[in-house]
């Protein structure tokens, strides 16, 4: 696919007000993608039922199957092949510039450790070997602390024992955070390819909102040792509740700090980031979407534009996991999974021997090349052609740049609603969108939008062209009065008028053999006579 940023990892990269910038003094936004499941094992990527939700569960079980030697060398071969310099080549080759590179504190420093505390090196050579190629393939790296010592979310997610934030509660856990950050930033003070230090993942739900208050001294705290040894790296810092809410930053504290938050499940439009984007006004520094996925790529294509139009950096999640289709990559399931997912739901125990034939299987569709590729989520990312775009999602640069409507909507369907732009739910069954992650599934008719446009409207999409090539360009579209005229122009070349005719919604090819540069893309459509109601827009 290729990507020219790619030219831009040069450096130490830093915030310099509302922009970063690489050692160059380059502006650059972050497009990555994390690795979830890699340094922590999550229990849905294994897709394991409630008792297989979290490592400390996974390896339980492991080792209750197998035993402890086996199990021992079961985890050492996982580490090894789960990302392999396959996987960061094909990272960079796809587009991204980026990787956060999730950890969980239990797989560099063993639970319960008094001073002076002892460090996991074969492990950290791991997180050595991944920056070393990352630093071959030019993808910045995004330390991020997945699971504190005691957990900081007290959740599966965070790998905590009792699902209870015992960071917060525990002195203990909080020294040895400390202490596992300076660590990693005496190790990595010289590191360039480092972007920097994500240093906690999704702290603290609202059910243990009684914490918030001990978030920030926290992050202060471990700031200042860091600094001690690493005046370079950038600090990033996240919202509560899952990474949701920044009521928590007061002010300021350091001079190369990036705020992040995650996005799941929720409409792609501004109304729903503009919290955020006001405290980039308010603090004057660049912002951070760090964590978003897990849905279909109708709503990739809508949310990743949403942040490269408000030049936002970001983060996908995840690169692979197992069975599934809205990831770049997928693990095969091995054949008789379900005896151990059976198993810790209270079935029958499969056979020493038998688990060890799954689990090897397993450990043996890891590596990249044993993997299935879904090379559409990637595209939908960067909106790369061929692509095909949701209606809905045309450009998120406001009136004038992105889209024009002579009459403001009446009504609005909950979304983009102060772009007034008309639109309707296709079948009315709903009155708005849901954006439910349904397991990466494409959405029900029942559940489609549609944009309306009359005469003098127009709206704009962005995409990218990796190579240039020959495309059709088609809509879905229905036309209520029975016939209109469209105009269309790619770039600054008006491709001229369209009259279109029918009944009920159609496809209706405006470009045969459409000649697109290498590069981005921008398409207007308009409505020059009559009425119009658009679906989709698609280069194939």
């Amino acid at each position: 696919m290729g990507w020219s940023g790619n030219s831009l990892v040069n450096g130490f990269i830093r915030a310099d007000g509302k922009r970063l910038v690489n050692g160059e003094g380059q502006e650059i936004l972050l497009r990555g993608v994390g690795l979830g499941s890699w340094l922590l094992p999550e229990g849905y990527m294994w897709k394991m039922p409630e008792q297989g939700d979290r490592p400390r569960r996974i390896e339980a079980m492991v080792k209750d199957l197998i035993g402890e030697e086996k199990a021992a060398l079961f985890w050492e071969t996982y580490y090894d092949r789960y990302i392999g310099e396959a996987d960061i080549r094909q990272i960079a080759e796809q587009g991204f510039n980026s990787i956060r590179l999730p950890i969980n504190a239990r797989v560099i420093m063993e639970e319960g450790q008094q001073k002076p505390f002892h460090f996991h090196e074969g492990h950290l050579r791991l997180i050595d070997r991944v920056i070393d190629w990352c630093r071959s393939c030019r993808l910045y790296v995004i330390l991020d602390l997945h699971g504190a010592p005691g957990g900081q979310t007290g959740a599966n997610i965070d790998d905590s024992a009792r699902d209870l934030p015992e960071l917060f509660t525990n002195p203990l856990n909080t020294e040895r955070t400390v202490a596992l950050w300076r660590m990693l930033a005496e190790r990595y003070k010289d590191e360039w390819i480092v972007a920097g230090y994500d240093l906690l993942n999704e702290p603290l739900p609202d059910w243990f909102s009684e914490y918030n208050d001990r978030v920030m001294p926290l992050y202060r705290e471990i700031t200042a040792a860091i600094r001690e040894v690493d005046q370079r790296h950038m600090i990033i810092l996240e919202g509560v509740h899952w990474s949701t809410d920044w009521q928590i930053f007061d002010e300021p504290f350091d001079d190369n700090l990036l705020l992040q938050f995650h996005k799941y499940w929720n409409n792609p439009d501004t109304e729903s980031i503009q919290k955020y984007l006001d405290h980039r006004e308010q603090w004057n520094v660049p912002i951070f979407m760090g964590e978003g996925g897990e849905n279909n790529p109708q709503w990739y294509t809508g949310a990743f534009r949403l942040f490269e139009d408000h030049n936002i950096s970001w983060n996908f999640w995840t690169w692979k996991k197992m069975d599934t289709s809205n990831s770049p990559y997928s693990i095969r399931r091995p054949e008789g999974w379900d005896k151990l997912t059976g198993y810790l739901e209270g079935g029958a125990k499969p056979s020493q021997e038998e688990a060890e034939a799954i689990l090897q299987a397993y450990l043996d569709n890891l590596p990249l090349e044993a993997c299935d590729a879904h090379p559409n989520v990637s595209r939908s990312l960067f909106r790369q052609l061929p692509i095909q775009i949701p209606a809905e999602f045309y450009g998120y640069r406001g009136e004038g740049v992105s889209y024009h409507v002579g009459t403001k909507a009446e009504r609005n369907i909950g979304l983009r609603v102060s772009d007034g732009v008309p639109m309707r739910m296709v079948t009315g069954k709903a009155e708005k969108p849901s954006y439910a992650p349904e397991g990466g599934k494409p959405w029900e008719t029942d559940n489609l939008v549609c944009v309306q446009l009359q005469a003098g409207d127009w709206l704009a999409y962005e995409a990218l062209c990796a190579q240039a090539a020959a495309y059709q360009l088609d809509v879905r579209a229905l036309l209520p009065e029975g016939s209109a005229e469209l105009t269309l122009r790619i770039g600054d070349r008006e491709l001229g008028k369209l009259s279109v005719s029918g009944e009920g919604w159609q496809v209706f090819r405006l470009a045969s053999e459409l000649v697109v540069e290498q590069g981005p893309v921008h398409l207007m459509i308009g409505a020059s006579q009559g009425w119009v109601e658009l679906d989709w827009v698609e280069f194939s």
